[in-house]
């Protein structure tokens, strides 16, 4: 029995457990990928792992499934939050389900100076960390917290957590050959902020430097789209310090 759907769902997953299927649930397995009873679902939670599921209802406003057996174990990605401010609406959201897939802990959209977007919808922005980790295997799905004007997230904080700040203004500089993590264990809370389409204030950028955590990282000699940074801030970090 291979699954060829893999589904998000808000309930305790065991042996022998029944899952009930609210209707939007219902209609994308029935409606839209055709399954019936007896077919093979993979579930997970974000808690119990990955677990083989059966069809045991199906209808047009509800239904259950019936856990068989775990298939993964829960796997929490590193402790690395991903601090952006957002763009517009759909390369925010691309943002969003590249944290997931790279594997992000938590995702904390900003308000700078120069932040174009003053609110969020925070709870549609979940949706797709949800639907980014049922398509990309992870049994994990990161929190995206509510918007936070930045000086007030610096405010508070953690003293441990490290903090990789990436200058676009250093992009022009000459590179180094040496790692900006060189000499850095893994294992510590960390960090990435990634600025918005119009950079960072010298205000900001001061107090980031003054920062005993905060790392300046140059992203290569050219500057980035603020959605391209996020993919490459996230991939420097993982191959360096991160679970890859």
């Amino acid at each position: 029995m291979s699954p060829r759907v893999r589904l998000h769902v808000d309930h305790p997953l065991g042996a022998a457990q029944t899952v009930p299927l609210d209707r939007d649930q219902a209609h994308y397995l029935f409606a839209v990928m055709r399954l019936n009873g007896g077919d093979a679902v993979a579930l997970f939670n974000g808690r119990d792992g990955e677990w083989l599921a059966q069809v045991a209802q199906a209808g047009k406003r509800g239904g259950a499934l019936i856990c068989l057996e775990r298939t993964a174990a829960l796997k929490i990605p590193p402790d690395l939050w991903l601090i952006f401010a957002p763009i517009k609406k759909a390369r925010t959201d691309f943002i969003v389900e590249k944290a997931v897939e790279l594997g992000a802990r938590r995702i904390l959209p900003v308000q700078s100076t120069y932040t174009n977007s003053e609110r969020i919808r925070r709870d549609r922005l979940q949706t797709h960390a949800v639907e980014a980790a049922e398509q990309s295997g992870a049994t994990f799905v990161p929190e995206v917290a509510e918007l936070e004007r930045l000086e007030r997230l610096l405010d508070g904080w953690p003293a441990a957590r490290q903090l990789m700040f990436c200058d676009e203004a250093l992009a022009r500089q000459g590179g180094s050959d040496e790692t900006p993590f060189a000499g850095m264990a893994r294992g510590a809370p960390w960090a990435i902020l990634i600025g918005p389409e119009g950079g960072f204030s010298e205000a900001e950028r001061r107090r980031l430097a003054a920062m005993p955590q905060a790392v300046a990282v140059r992203l290569g000699p050219r500057i980035l789209r603020a959605d391209t940074a996020a993919v490459a801030a996230l991939t420097l970090w993982q191959s360096a310090l991160g679970d890859w």
